[in-house]
């Protein structure tokens, strides 16, 4: 279930190619490489549902031969998982019939199989007695809903894991929820709580599956900037060491949001186009989930922009 640092989960490296390859702002040669880079994955995974949708979609071009050879390979796995799991109930212990009934749940995570995942991850729940176990099994949920863009599957997933905390559960994977919930709040435009939630996270942060530090850290900043107030934005943000240490590798971020801090409108204002453009680099290039938020950001963030520049015409009227 852990990754290892900097490593993303798969399935979600996927979901972000399949959204570059349809993106317009992508050119043709990148989604070229794109579209091999996708079919290389589906077919090394066996991934029949997702490999008939991108067909159906004009994504990919049908290959029969390559169908049928991985349902065929499907079946084989399914089979031997099957005969796992009886053999576990009949001559093995409680572990190893959960053990089993996880791996089954795991094929389909892995062949991009939602609904028939989602039922075997119940199954596997209802021979698990562990909360921290259970809440792994919300985790590969929500990873499910993050591929699809299944903003209910994913709100009841974390509303789900609120609860088994309440039973117990320990500061890790609760740690851990934040930043999910964090990435949900931000891909429905709850910038405040989005924030909030990054920021109780920052010196704790261990949800390299969904994105690297770097890249939490530019969401972090980004959401604080247009809901804090001064002196939290200061304390929390400007002189955060973790921010401070990393600030520095995102272009243009640190003189943005420390112009604006300062009050120095001239040198905002500069950096202000070569940060939109760097918001809408990372829309292409980061997690596809914030794609749409952040083009939300940015339209808030010119609101604010106004909001200065007629202050600063007010002041000026007035000397």
């Amino acid at each position: 279930m852990d990754s290892e640092e900097g490593t993303q989960q798969p399935q979600l490296v996927l979901a972000h190619k399949l959204f570059r390859l349809t993106h317009p702002d992508v050119n043709d040669l990148d989604k070229v490489r794109l579209r091999e880079e996708v079919l290389e994955a589906v077919l090394s995974n066996d991934m029949v549902p997702l490999y008939e949708t991108l067909v159906t979609n004009g994504v990919l071009s049908l290959d029969q031969k390559v169908l049928d050879s991985m349902r065929a390979k499907n079946c084989d796995e399914l089979k031997k998982l099957d005969d796992k799991i009886a053999d576990a109930e009949e001559n093995l212990g409680e572990s190893e019939v959960r053990e089993a009934h996880l791996a089954k749940s795991l094929f389909y995570v892995r062949i991009g199989d939602k609904e028939k995942a989602l039922e075997q991850l119940k199954v596997t729940e209802s021979k698990t007695v562990a909360v921290g176990q259970k809440m792994d099994l919300v985790f590969y949920t929500l990873q499910m809903g993050l591929f699809d863009l299944d903003f209910d599957l994913i709100s009841k997933s974390i509303d789900k894991a609120k609860k088994l905390f309440e039973v117990g559960g320990d500061w890790e994977r609760k740690n851990r929820l934040k930043v999910y919930e964090g990435l949900f709040c931000m891909s429905t435009r709850n910038f405040k709580k989005a924030a909030d939630l990054f920021l109780d996270s920052i010196s704790t942060f261990t949800t390299y599956e969904l994105f690297p530090y770097d890249t939490f850290i530019f969401y972090t900043v980004l959401t604080s900037i247009i809901t804090l107030d001064r002196v939290s934005l200061k304390q929390k943000v400007v002189d955060a060491p973790e921010i401070l240490t990393v600030i520095g590798k995102i272009p243009y971020l640190s003189e943005f949001m420390n112009s604006l801090y300062e009050c120095q409108y001239k040198s905002f204002f500069s950096s202000f186009g070569s940060g939109i453009r760097s918001i809408h680099d990372k829309s292409t290039n980061t997690f596809f989930l914030i794609n749409i938020s952040l083009h939300v950001y940015v339209s808030v963030l010119t609101h604010l922009l106004l909001q200065i520049y007629f202050i600063i015409q007010y002041f000026t009227s007035l000397e």
